[in-house]
């Protein structure tokens, strides 16, 4: 074997030459590594394998007859892993019957070149081949990156249907918890302090209240201006979606309290949970959006936006849904206001979270 233990990939690819005669190995690597491409070699198939894993290269010369493991079989295990498939695969033989070429093809080879070699066609071939696998590097890259950006947009069970092929997509959910949570005096607070620096906090805090949401595996699906919408139980229906609603509410309020005090600020949010059904789906061509839609999430927005600050007003569909863990405080009509959850009834720091009475 010979190949650079610290290897750098020049700007024409990186070849591997796998042939058990050196001699051979010697023929094409010099006119290759005078071409500018890196070249590294092995001596027969199952080190060449090895190599291949640990270091994928752009093209591999592959003769046909050797030990251990002959070119045909390396080249099925190349083409058979999602890993190898897509390295071009020369494969360099003194076999020129017609089914020799065509077990090669069946087995995935890319294009043949037949000994002796001719090396001005070996370079034409091994510098196609190389600028089709970076090619395909490239493509690759991009499409990854569009996957990510598909994921940022959309939850990924609605990204993955999209990438399936589904063009439209509406789903009914008939048990859900939806939350908003609106920052209170945002007109007022701008004017204060300036709408950029005001954009910059509300980054910041939006961007714990999600990774808040994804310790719970709750769903953001969007800000609406300076309020925040979430919801339990979508894309993915759960049990637990009013409880785990609740206690990210809980969570909120406690990460409004650190990060007041980190920045020296006074924001406050009231928020709004209801359960009940939710249409879901994806709207928009050009920008996509997942959104839900309903009675249900039309409540959230309402019980919000009418709270008083630093609440977390919680409609009675939610209330009948959730343990007896909570300690609540009845209010007219039934409706119910949660105090506090049980565990912390002894606390001296003691927060109101109200339900109002709704239609």
């Amino acid at each position: 074997m010979n190949t650079n233990s610290n290897p750098i990939r020049s700007s024409l690819g990186y070849v591997l030459i796998v042939d058990d005669e050196e001699q051979n190995r010697i023929l094409l690597r010099d006119p290759l590594e005078a071409q500018g491409y890196e070249i590294a070699e092995a001596a027969d198939g199952i080190e060449a394998h090895q190599m291949i894993l640990l270091r994928p290269p752009d093209v591999i010369l592959l003769d046909v007859m050797m030990p251990n493991l002959h070119g045909f079989g390396l080249c099925e295990r190349l083409k058979d892993d999602p890993r190898t498939a897509s390295i071009p695969v020369l494969m360099v033989t003194a076999l020129s019957e017609r089914k020799e070429r065509l077990m090669g093809i069946k087995m995935g080879a890319t294009d043949f070149l037949t000994k002796p070699v001719d090396m001005q066609e070996v370079l034409l071939r091994v510098g196609n081949a190389a600028r089709s696998k970076q090619l395909h590097d490239q493509l690759q890259i991009e499409r990854a990156r569009s996957e990510r950006l598909l994921e940022n947009m959309l939850p990924v069970p609605i990204a993955n249907r999209l990438k399936h092929g589904e063009t439209t997509i509406a789903d009914h959910f008939p048990e859900v918890t939806v939350l908003f949570a609106d920052l209170v005096n945002f007109t007022s607070l701008a004017a204060m302090i300036g709408s950029e620096q005001v954009v910059y906090l509300l980054n910041e805090l939006f961007s714990t209240f999600d990774e808040l949401a994804a310790r719970r595996n709750l769903e953001k699906i969007k800000t609406v201006g300076d309020g925040y919408l979430l919801v339990g139980g979508v894309p993915l229906a759960r049990e637990d979606h009013a409880r785990a609603v609740v206690e990210l509410a809980l969570d909120f309020r406690k990460a409004i309290a650190r990060f007041n005090q980190e920045y020296q600020a006074s924001i406050q949010f009231r928020i709004g949970i209801c359960s009940g059904p939710v249409v879901a789906g994806v709207i928009g061509r050009k920008r996509l959006a997942y959104d839900v839609w309903g009675d249900t999430v039309n409540r959230a927005f309402r019980l919000g936006a009418t709270g008083a600050a630093g609440s977390i007003q919680v409609a009675a569909s939610t209330r009948e849904l959730l343990p007896e863990e909570y300690l609540f405080e009845e209010l007219e009509g039934g409706a119910g206001s949660l105090v506090q959850p049980l565990r912390e009834a002894d606390s001296a720091a003691k927060s109101m979270v109200r339900e109002p009475s709704l239609a």
